[in-house]
Formats: structure tokens, sequence, C-alpha cells
């Protein structure tokens, strides 16, 4: 009896050598790699183009420590709206975390482009003295031959995880602009109706000892004790609404503990002079909007998912095998075998009808998308130039004309033409007219952030089609 090393060693045959020395360089071929930014240059280029301002990937502590150096020195000053957008685009988490499906998404591009693992069997039978030893080297070569398709279907679906990340800064951006936009919006209310209180307070108090001295009826000193109690009611509404805005932009601007004392500026920016004038919104649209494009890079994707499920649809398992098989009572075998599927029971008839429903759902899916994408813009633009028109209203001729009414009643009161309280109850009105400039020009800024936002698209309609493979084997890819 002779004993036999398990290990099989071709390299002692020169055809061998040259085999596995071909095999070798294949190998090395597929092994695809990780880039040095992880996909995330063209998020980062689309922050930049769109937005002006930077966007950073916190992946190591050094960068996390940059990013809240930065954040401090934006919390030294009151947040002004470009400010508070950097501020949320560099510490909102859940934007962060969006960031890493780019990590998942470019692994599994990094897989699709790697060879599959070899499978080695060895198996040792004893019959009496004889001592077989079996061994063998198989390779999947379906998985093999699909590679390329494989790997198309991932660039694809890795370019959709791109278009949604930068899509979530540009939601985020927006976000921050409206809340931004409320929460200053809301400090002003808050003042302005704080000074409507306090003129109805002084009016209240007035009646009441007018009507302690005989000089004011009942029904005068409860009309003057309503408009201060509605008043004070509308000063506490306005404080509450303070409190929920300022907390919807904190949370946005990813801050907690002593961050939240961020300061903001005391009134909202200026109306421009003219408003945007976007004859050709409709083609910015098609032409802008990320789900848009996602729409169409979901139908190229499955498409290219159709053609993978044809051409492996008889072919759904393939491998190719080695052996080498030695005995002690005879000579050393080699040889090789080729297995796969014989399609007696399942012609792949139903993987091909299901991916030929998938693409003719994309295909639909994005023609509504590009439906919807010019109606929501169309609205957005609407309502945009309408806001403009409502705000430059206000400015231009309610507040002025409020302004000479309020300066003729004090001509009169001080020529004792009116009392005092003629007097209050035009300066209550003076302020309830401030007041609603202050909501039309806040309505003016929402407006304007919906319509950035509807020529950008909503990051929800980036979604990658339900057909995208796994990228384990062609037939775990037409299964999908």
């Amino acid at each position: 009896m002779r004993n036999f090393s398990p290990s099989w060693q071709p390299g002692r045959k020169p055809g061998l050598s040259r085999a596995a020395a071909a095999a070798g360089a294949l190998l090395l071929a597929g092994c695809a790699s990780f880039s040095g930014d992880g996909g995330f240059g063209p998020v980062a280029q689309t922050a930049q183009a769109r937005l002006g301002h930077e966007v950073v990937w916190t992946r190591s502590d050094a960068a996390q420590a940059t990013v809240g150096r930065r954040v401090a020195e934006l919390l030294q000053q009151p947040l002004t709206l470009e400010a508070a957008v950097q501020l949320a685009l560099l510490n909102n988490r859940g934007l962060q975390a969006a960031f890493f499906e780019l990590g998942i998404a470019e692994a599994d591009l990094v897989q699709a482009g790697r060879l599959p693992n070899p499978g080695f069997s060895f198996g040792r039978m004893t019959q009496g003295d004889e001592i077989e030893l079996e061994r063998g080297l198989h390779l999947n070569l379906a998985r093999l031959l699909a590679m390329p398709l494989l790997q198309q279907v991932e660039q694809r679906r890795f370019g959709q995880v791109q278009a949604r990340a930068a899509a979530s800064v540009l939601d985020l951006a927006a976000q921050t602009r409206k809340a931004w936009v409320l929460a200053v919006a809301a400090e002003e209310s808050v003042r302005y109706s704080t000074q409507v209180m306090q003129a109805a307070e002084a009016s209240a108090d007035l009646a009441r000892r007018m009507a302690e001295v005989g000089n004011f009826n009942k029904l005068q000193r409860a009309r003057e004790q309503g408009f201060y109690a509605e008043a004070a009611l509308g000063a506490a509404r306005a404080q509450q609404a303070r409190r929920a805005a300022r907390e919807r932009l904190t949370r946005l601007l990813g801050l907690w503990g002593s961050q939240t004392d961020f300061r903001l500026p005391d009134r909202l920016p200026d109306l421009p002079e003219r408003p945007r004038d976007l004859p050709d919104v409709e083609r910015l649209a098609i032409e802008q909007r990320l789900d848009v494009q996602g729409a169409r890079l979901a139908v190229a994707q499955t498409a290219s998912n159709l053609g993978l499920t044809r051409t492996t649809r008889f072919v759904n398992v393939l491998e190719l095998g080695l052996s080498r098989n030695s005995s002690n009572e005879a000579p050393t075998q080699r040889g090789w075998e080729v297995g796969f599927e014989l399609p007696l029971f399942d012609w792949g008839g139903a993987r091909v009808a299901r991916a030929e429903s998938v693409y003719m759902q994309a295909l639909h899916g994005a023609a509504q998308t590009a439906i919807d994408a010019r109606s929501e813009v169309r609205e957005a633009y609407g309502t945009y130039r309408s806001a403009w028109d409502i705000a430059r209203h206000h400015r231009d001729e309610i507040v002025p004309l409020r302004q000479r009414i309020a300066e003729e009643n004090v001509l009169r009161y001080n020529g004792m033409l009116i009392g005092v309280f003629e007097l209050l109850a035009d300066a209550r009105a003076q302020i309830a007219s401030v007041n609603g400039a202050i909501d039309a020009l806040r309505d003016f800024w929402l407006s304007q952030a919906d319509l950035d936002m509807a020529l950008v698209g909503k990051p929800g309609l980036l979604a990658a089609p339900a057909a995208a493979p796994a990228a384990a084997s062609p037939g775990d890819a037409a299964a999908h």
C-alpha cells in the first residue's frame, strides 16, 4: 500500500502550468475594486452646482471632527437662510445615513465584477487494500458568462443610488429653506401679536377705569375686554407656532443640547423686485428633474434585465469541473466534466413573461412620472407668481395705506377730533396689516422653495425597479 498526498499539484505538467497562469490572469482581471470616494463625487458636484453649498460624507472620525468645527462656526452668528442650508447639509444625520446607501450599492457593484469562487471537492474511498482518492475543481461557467450583463445592471443601479443621494441633498435643502422661512416668520408674528395684545390690553384697562368712574357703559367695556381676550389668545397661538417651527428647523439642522439655542434674523428677506420668468418651465423640468432621469434609468435597467433573462432561460446552471482521481491499484485519472440543467419541465417562459411585465410596468411608470413632473412644475410656478403678486400688493398697497390712515388719525387725535379708543383700534388694524404682509412674504419664500424642488424632483420616485438582480447567479438574476 502506498501513501498519497491529498494536495493536487498540476504545476508538474507544462500544459497545466500555462492553464493555471491564464486562470490567474483572468482572476486578477476580474477582481473589481472600490473607488476612492465611494461614488460620492457626483453627489457633491450636484450640490455645488445646484445649491452652491458644500456637502460632506463623514466616513471617518477626522471628517466628523471637521464638520463639528464648521457647525460651531456657523452657530456663532444668527443663521441666515443660506447658512441654515449649509448647516443642514453638513450636520443632518438622516442625510448621512442616506449616503451610506452608496457604500451598499458600490459593494454590490464590486461583487458583480468579481469572478465566482471555484469549488473544490475531495473524497477518499477504500475497497479492501485499495485506496482511491478523488479531487475535483468546479467553476460556475454560467455566472462567469453573465458577468458583463450583471455588471451593467449593477452599474445602472449604482447610478440610481447616486441620483437618489443627490435628490436627498436637494430635498433636504428645500425642506430647510421652508423650515427657516416658517421659523423667522413665526418670530415676527410673535412680536406683532404681542404688540396687538399690548394695545388691546391698554384699551381694556382704560375702558375699565372709565367704567369705574361712570364714563363707560358695560357694553363698551365688555367690547374692549373681548378685544383683549382675542389678542391674548392670538399671542399664545403665535408662541405655540414659533416653538413648533423652531423645533422643526432644529431637527433638520441636526442640532441638540446647547446647540438648540441658535439665533435667527429678526425678519425675512425682502421681496425681490421681479419674479423669476420661466416661460419654458416644463422643458426645464423634463431635463433637470432627477425623478424623470431615474425613471429613464429604471426602464433601461429593466430592459437589460429582460435581455439577461432571455439569455439564461435555458442555461440556468452550467458548471465546468476538473477532476484528478488516484488509486494505489491503478494509474491516476485526470479529466474534466461539464454540467448543465436540462430544460425538460421548466423552459423559462414564466421568468421571461415576468421580466416583460416588469419592463412594461417601468415603461408606463416613466411616462406617468413625466406627466406628473409637467403638472407639478406648472402648479408650483403658478403658485410662485401668485404669491409674488400678493406679497407685492401687501407691501405697496395695504401697508402704506394703513400707515397713512394711522398718521391721519394721530393728527385728528391731537386735534381732539377722535378719542383714544379709536386711535387704539386703528393701531390694532395697522399691526394686523403688517402681520398680513409678513404672512404674504412668508408664503412667497415658501412657494419659491416649492418651485425649486419641483424643478428637481422627489427622491421617493427614484426607487430601483423590482427587476434588479442580486447578482448571485444568472438564475437568481432571472428570478428577481
